[in-house]
């Protein structure tokens, strides 16, 4: 340690300065701390697994359906975003959006709404697909912040709307007690939509009129749509009737990746955006193997003062191990950290794999000073979508 803090920290906490201060180059960041890390707790400190070479081997068997599942579906979505583009619906959209700052507030409500029963990924990948379209290609920072929180906050609620919450599902707690922080989530939705909206209408106004010789491809859309399907089947049946398959196979990821190969001979996905897709997503799988390897065994007593500090650690430390430790110490109000460690996320690019995607389509995007400037309305939604809720609700533990 070093005044008392362990070094794995520091080290973790180095990479994340870096990967702020050199956002043009945050994989070779992400990996050189990585390095650095693995490194260090294979020399000195060893694994919760063993020591050495070993424990890092056990480690990583450990961890590799999860760093398979966001590989799987990061890549995937991807496509599917592109998918969608080519389909011609995002140029209809105009028409369907109000002509002027309403319309980008419109936009992240449907963001929020698909996220509610979709992948958070995909929810942020289609509202950034119809931006583009909609705002002619220029796109603001706290815009951007917005579709990411906007999708966050929609799955912050569902049980099959975000990892984390899947997994408190997985865990036995029930869905009714998750959907609680849809009171949180919506508080926060409001608090970020219209600023973001007006942030957008400043910088680029939405385009008032949809292209009239747009043709719709029936196909790219049926595409579309089953790639959405099969993941939200896969997800629910897999929970409900297989869950130990969770643990071995990554099934949601796969299941998106069967219908994109098998669906290729009627439209053939856009595999040129795989390369700078990859960089992206290796570089969130660096940063969630690294915050692993933390040794955080155990959160502080459960209680609504450390839910709401989740909610900021989150922005910058994976959530998955974070709720897994809440799940395990249990005591918690679960619509509370549903809401803190799914929301929490977006305040930071990097804090939530639906940041992670949506800045691969805006590599601008990519500044934690630009989007903590101009994504100032995030952290504040947060919090007082946090204090609503407490005061609607009160806090009260899941004492079973």
């Amino acid at each position: 340690m070093i005044f008392g803090i362990p070094i794995d920290f520091i080290l973790f906490a180095l990479t994340l300065l870096g990967v702020a201060l050199f956002h043009h180059h945050t994989l070779p960041v992400a990996l050189a701390g990585l390095a650095a890390i693995s490194a260090y707790k294979i020399v000195f400190t060893g694994f919760k697994y063993g020591a050495g070479f070993t424990g890092f081997a056990l480690h990583m068997h450990h961890e590799w359906v999860i760093l398979a599942n966001l590989f799987l579906l990061l890549m995937g979505f991807a496509l599917l975003s592109r998918h969608f583009e080519e389909s011609g619906v995002p140029d209809k959209m105009p028409a369907l959006l109000p002509d002027d700052w309403k319309g980008g507030v419109v936009l992240l409500v449907l963001v929020f709404i698909l996220s509610s029963f979709l992948d958070n990924i995909a929810a942020a990948l289609i509202g950034g697909t119809v931006a583009k379209h909609v705002f002619r290609g220029k796109v603001h920072i706290g815009y951007l912040a917005a579709i990411v929180a906007a999708s966050n906050a929609g799955g912050s609620g569902s049980v099959v709307g975000d990892t984390t919450t899947t997994m408190m599902w997985i865990a036995g707690i029930s869905p009714l007690s998750v959907v609680e922080a849809y009171v949180a989530a919506t508080v926060a939705l409001v608090i970020v939509a219209i600023p973001a909206a007006l942030q957008q209408h400043r910088y680029s106004p939405i385009v008032k009129d949809a292209k009239k010789t747009v043709v719709i491809d029936g196909t790219r859309i049926f595409i579309v749509a089953a790639i959405l399907i099969v993941a939200l089947a896969a997800n629910i049946i897999s929970n409900l009737r297989f869950p130990a398959l969770l643990d071995i196979l990554p099934v949601l990821g796969l299941g998106v990746w069967v219908v994109i190969l098998a669906t290729t001979p009627l439209r053939k996905p856009d595999w040129k955006i795989m390369p700078e897709t990859f960089k992206g997503t290796m570089f969130l799988l660096a940063l969630v193997t690294a915050a692993s390897m933390m040794p955080v065994e155990k959160l502080p007593a459960a209680s609504w003062q450390t839910a709401l500090g989740l909610g900021y650690v989150s922005a910058v430390f994976d959530n998955i191990p974070l709720t897994a430790l809440a799940i395990k110490q249990g005591n918690y109000d679960w619509g509370y950290l549903a809401y803190a460690v799914g929301f929490g996320g977006s305040m930071i690019w990097f804090g939530s794999s639906a940041g992670v995607a949506l800045t691969n389509m805006y590599p601008e995007g990519k500044s934690v000073i630009q989007w903590v400037r101009h994504g100032w309305h995030v952290a504040l939604a947060y919090t007082v979508g946090f204090f609503v809720m407490l005061a609607i609700l009160g806090w009260h533990a899941d004492v079973k």
